[in-house]
């Protein structure tokens, strides 16, 4: 603790280090791991700040302004007082750096269809939806209202069956089997490739709402509860490229855990709405 004759040095102390904390903070953001490790190596044979770390470091790794990032770190080093060696540097430069990684694993994602802005960096629907069945090593979720014309996504769905990822299909159904899409094919229909190879369900026993049949509308795509994409596209070609849709992907394993978990509590044998489709 600071005495009150020593305050204002400490506050001046503090300053500094946030200064210092500053900068390692965004070069974890700026800086790739392989870079950082690369850092972090150097100053840790380093006790103090010296002038010829600057090329040390801006020659460690190829790459546009290297040698103004490495003079921002030593600058801020170098205004410690008391100083702090190298080696407690180099600690902070890669927790930072792997906590900001921590951090862009579990990041959301916007993703669209149809026009979309040059002033938001955002993705296109049907690039993430291959990237998360892609993604999947042990098992698949996919929920839609309507399907069609998607072979792309049927064909990357096969490979994953293939490579040994379950794959369970909750669709829509039409009218004559008790579903809400009109005036078509039942989703699944979409999918008759994979009828050997993934599960099929829909939803049963449905509460009729003032005459009207309530409608399967989720649309999600989960992969190993570890990532998933939802948001307002079907498994439709139109609704993929043409029409303006929006979602978000999740890649927070606890948010895709409970997500995953209510479609599956509500697929349980005997007990859940979601039975098997025939």
């Amino acid at each position: 603790m600071c005495s009150r004759r020593r305050g204002q040095h400490c506050r001046w102390f503090i300053a500094i280090m946030s200064d210092l904390s500053t900068v390692i903070a965004a070069l974890a953001r700026e800086l790739p791991s392989a870079y950082v490790q690369a850092w972090a190596r150097i100053l840790r044979g380093h006790q103090a700040p010296h002038p010829a770390l600057r090329g040390l470091l801006a020659r460690a790794r190829t790459g546009t302004g290297m040698d103004a990032r490495a003079a921002r770190l030593l600058a801020a080093w170098s205004a410690v007082d008391p100083p702090v060696p190298g080696s407690a540097v180099a600690l902070a430069l890669e927790t930072a750096s792997r906590m900001h990684d921590e951090a862009q694993r579990h990041r959301t994602d916007i993703v669209v269809s149809g026009p979309y802005s040059d002033e938001v960096p955002v993705r296109l629907t049907s690039s993430v939806i291959i990237e998360v069945i892609r993604a999947s090593r042990t098992s698949l979720l996919v929920v839609s209202f309507a399907a069609f014309g998607v072979t792309e996504v049927v064909d990357e769905l096969v490979r994953a069956v293939r490579r040994g990822v379950r794959v369970d299909l909750i669709l829509e159904g039409n009218a004559g089997e008790g579903g809400a899409l009109r005036g078509g094919s039942a989703a699944s229909d979409a999918f008759e490739q994979l009828r050997p190879l993934a599960k099929f369900w829909t939803w049963a026993d449905r509460p009729m709402d003032g005459g009207s049949v309530p409608a399967l509308h989720a649309k999600v795509v989960a992969a190993d509860e570890d990532i998933a994409l939802l948001g307002s596209a079907n498994l439709t070609d139109r609704a993929l490229a043409h029409n303006l849709e929006i979602g978000v992907v999740l890649r927070d394993p606890d948010t895709v855990r409970r997500l995953v978990g209510h479609f599956r509590s509500l697929m349980r044998p005997e007990a859940g709405p979601l039975r098997p489709a025939k």
